[in-house]
């Protein structure tokens, strides 16, 4: 009886499954994540990313085109992940509502003393040197911010609802100025390393949104 030939082997690494794939592009995204909330974009190299990674070179251009669409999906990812941080404050029934904007506020602050204040806010790092930056992420950064501020605003109607202020404070207003403030206040903190400014914002925030 005649023996058939196996299938000759494929030589070269075997294709990454597609959960392989999103564990590589979610580590590439982690590393620049935890790099340029330290470093400013238009300095960073791709090479200290892919270190940091432990992902080789050639991954990097497999999963984006370029550094441009790199720092457009950081972007994105860190919006998802911020986004997902503030609703877990601002929508807590089980506080009231300026209490869970004081909760938020202790919550960050914890968060930059674990990393020593090195690390502050992606997208108020980028606004800083957004004139080293592609254009295109100027109306990104902008979609970031008033998201912020819409969900921000929420929860200080939703202090009106509950007596804390005043009806006649105007919420976007007040939203709008708490992440104006807030970014300058995570900025002083992470170049002094320690939570004061962090601490004197959040005081004449609070007084003044209670006496408006």
């Amino acid at each position: 009886m005649e023996t058939l030939n196996p299938t000759p082997k494929r030589r070269g690494r075997p294709p990454k499954s597609r959960d392989e794939q999103a564990g590589t592009r979610q580590l590439l995204l982690r590393a620049g994540l935890e790099v340029l909330t330290e470093k400013g974009f238009a300095t960073t190299g791709i090479e200290e990313i892919l270190k940091r990674a432990g992902v080789p070179k050639g991954s990097f251009y497999h999963y984006f085109a370029s550094k441009e669409a790199f720092g457009a999906a950081l972007i994105d990812a860190y919006a998802r992940y911020f986004a997902n941080k503030l609703d877990k404050h601002f929508t807590n029934t089980e506080l009231a509502p300026l209490a869970r904007i004081e909760a938020f506020i202790l919550d960050a602050e914890e968060g930059m003393r674990r990393h020593e204040f090195r690390r502050g806010c992606l997208i108020g790092n980028l606004g800083q040197e957004m004139a080293a930056l592609p254009e295109a992420f100027r109306s990104q950064l902008q979609q970031v911010f008033k998201d912020w501020q819409m969900r921000l605003a929420a929860c200080l109607q939703a202090a009106q609802g509950a007596d804390e202020i005043s009806r006649e404070v105007d919420c976007q207003q007040w939203a709008a100025y708490f992440w104006t403030a807030w970014e300058g206040a995570v900025l002083r903190s992470k170049l002094e390393q320690k939570s004061e400014p962090l601490h004197l914002f959040a005081r004449f925030f609070l007084s003044g949104l209670r006496k408006a």
